[in-house]
């Protein structure tokens, strides 16, 4: 059965997921049309705007319902997390190992279904050479929650799916545009993962490390939920690697979003207050969530990221950012992130020669 009963994940996701009440319109039929046409469209304006053209050809569209992203997110974290549960499944000889395997497949579904219900897009970037490659570099919309929130708000239609567009396209640009991200980006995912020691004293040691947190005042789950805590010193500096990295993909996305095709989206700073709004809002249990699965300290890398690239352009302009797509030695650390004179001051002979 392995680590994960990842066939119970699945079922216990989907069900998770719930209906969103707006899944049944009439204009559901039109999301497809629009995201195909949008996504195109948003391509163009993003490379305008960023400099940063795919190198894998034209960008591909694909709306989905929540049950269809579940499914496509289950392929993704059983490719990501190989690494953690092979080393599981040699542990496993215990005689409890099928519980603990089903027990461990309910909580990622229960996590993937609350997901499922909050994601707009996602682009997928965790392309496996022996997969389909029709079910590889996909752009995906949530169509249901898409709908809910333009009926709910009144966004008007077109003007919110071509804002959505711009930011998932922006993604992909980044990783298919400079032709070093993707590698470097999954090198250091799977340095991360494929360091995880499953040997209890490491899990005593890391309650060890969360009982100090605490009594300092800091909450541990603010830099990055459960992986945070768990992770080694070492793992601990990938990781500021990480959060350093997509702090400045989703601010550059944030930024690119209301910058490209903005005289085409007058709304746009409306979706982003209201989308600002429903990320810092949900009851305690939901924010809980969010906490140990590290979306809220996602959700922070919106808001750092944009504040950096600020400083930067006012600093430099664009081409002093562009600098930062350069080389892999260029991009900030979570530290620069959040102090980006500090950034600033390292890049700037380079800027210079």
């Amino acid at each position: 059965m392995g680590a994960v009963d990842w066939g119970l994940a699945e079922k216990v996701a989907v069900r998770a997921a719930g209906r969103e009440p707006f899944a049944d319109s009439y204009h559901y039929a039109s999301l497809s049309t629009d995201f195909e046409e949008l996504t195109s469209l948003a391509e163009d304006q993003v490379a305008a705007a960023t400099g940063l053209r795919s190198l894998s050809g034209n960008a591909r569209a694909r709306v989905t319902d929540r049950q269809g992203w579940v499914r496509a997110n289950i392929a993704s974290f059983q490719r990501l997390l190989r690494p953690i549960t092979d080393k599981l499944d040699a542990l496993s000889t215990s005689p409890l190992a099928p519980v603990a395997s089903r027990v461990a497949g309910a909580e990622m579904g229960m996590m993937l279904g609350w997901m499922s219900s909050r994601v707009l897009g996602q682009y997928d970037l965790l392309v496996v050479e022996d997969e389909n490659p029709d079910d590889q570099d996909i752009v995906y919309y949530v169509g249901p929650n898409i709908l809910g929130l333009e009926k709910r708000f009144a966004f008007p239609p077109r003007e919110f799916r071509h804002w959505l567009a711009l930011h998932e396209v922006t993604h992909r640009a980044q990783f298919t545009g400079i032709p070093w991200m993707r590698q470097h980006f999954l090198g250091l995912v799977q340095e991360t993962v494929g360091s995880v020691d499953p040997d209890p004293k490491h899990l005593t040691d890391a309650l060890g490390r969360l009982a100090g947190d605490l009594r300092s005042g800091k909450n541990p789950l603010d830099d990055g939920g459960i992986m945070a805590i768990l992770a080694s010193p070492e793992q601990r500096l990938v990781l500021d690697r990480v959060a350093g990295l997509m702090s400045l993909l989703e601010g550059h996305g944030d930024v690119t979003m209301d910058r490209a095709g903005a005289d085409q989206i007058p709304s746009a700073e409306r979706f982003g207050q209201v989308l600002r709004q429903r990320r810092q809002q949900g009851n305690p249990a939901a924010k809980l969530l969010q906490k140990l699965i590290g979306l809220d300290a996602k959700m922070k890398q919106y808001e750092q990221g944009e504040a950096f690239i600020e400083v930067v352009e006012k600093h430099g302009g664009t081409e002093l950012l562009d600098v930062a797509w350069v080389d892999p030695g260029n991009l900030p650390s979570i530290a620069e992130i959040r102090d980006p004179d500090l950034w600033i001051a390292r890049v700037g002979p380079v800027v210079a020669a």
